[in-house]
């Protein structure tokens, strides 16, 4: 059983050499890169002139949402929607990511890779998103994603050389004593479970040869 399992890592892994991505843009006109830079300045007192960050981890998600339409509407415009009242306090920046990942694992980009998008509490500034459409129990990821996340943390880590980290959503808070965390706001965390400890694992199984950094302990 063991030896099976490396097996499909190693398959995953060696087919995905070439990578494809499809530009699917979310809005991001003046309003959204002004809301972004006030994101810096007011969650991680970065005065930035570009909301452009330099890439240190890549963080893997799930969006709870069926289908890849419906997924694309929750972070396309620029401003929170009013569905989203638990985190609405700490900004009207919309939430997002830089990719979206079908279930079918068709990778979509939806705005420049090293803009900051709000995907992960104190760690945006330094963080590039993955998003994968589904999540629910009615709609569990697929083998067709975990293949092109890898894919696609390969492409990015050979791009950012920076990039040490790859973790899962539910695994930010162990990062708050850690030097990259910069959340100024003690309040202002959320409980998440994505994408699910199996998906990161494997992820993280497959692209080993990067030598991640370990995720810190839990306090």
């Amino acid at each position: 059983m063991r030896f099976l399992f490396s097996a499909v890592i190693a398959f995953l892994f060696f087919s995905c050499k070439s990578i494809e991505i499809t530009d699917k843009p979310i809005r991001f006109d003046q309003e959204r890169i002004d809301l972004t830079l006030q994101y810096l300045d007011e969650h991680y007192n970065l005065k930035q002139l570009s909301p452009v960050i330099e890439p240190k981890m890549v963080v893997v998600h799930w969006t709870a949402i069926p289908t890849l339409d419906k997924s694309f509407a929750a972070f396309e415009d620029s401003k929170l929607p009013n569905w989203r009242p638990e985190i609405i306090s700490a900004g009207a920046l919309n939430v997002s990511s830089q990719f979206l990942v079908d279930q079918d694992g068709t990778i979509y980009r939806l705005m420049p890779e090293d803009y900051m998008a709000r995907h992960v509490i104190g760690l945006n500034y330094c963080a590039i998103g993955i998003e994968n459409v589904g999540g629910s129990e009615n709609k569990p990821l697929t083998q067709a994603q975990l293949k092109s996340n890898i894919k696609l943390i390969d492409y990015l880590k050979k791009k950012y050389p920076a990039i040490e980290y790859v973790i899962g959503h539910y695994e930010y808070t162990l990062f708050e004593n850690h030097p990259l965390w910069l959340e100024k706001d003690d309040g202002y965390r959320t409980e998440k479970t994505d994408p699910g400890e199996e998906f990161i694992n494997n992820i993280r199984k497959a692209t080993k040869k990067y030598n991640w950094q370990p995720i810190p302990a839990k306090n």
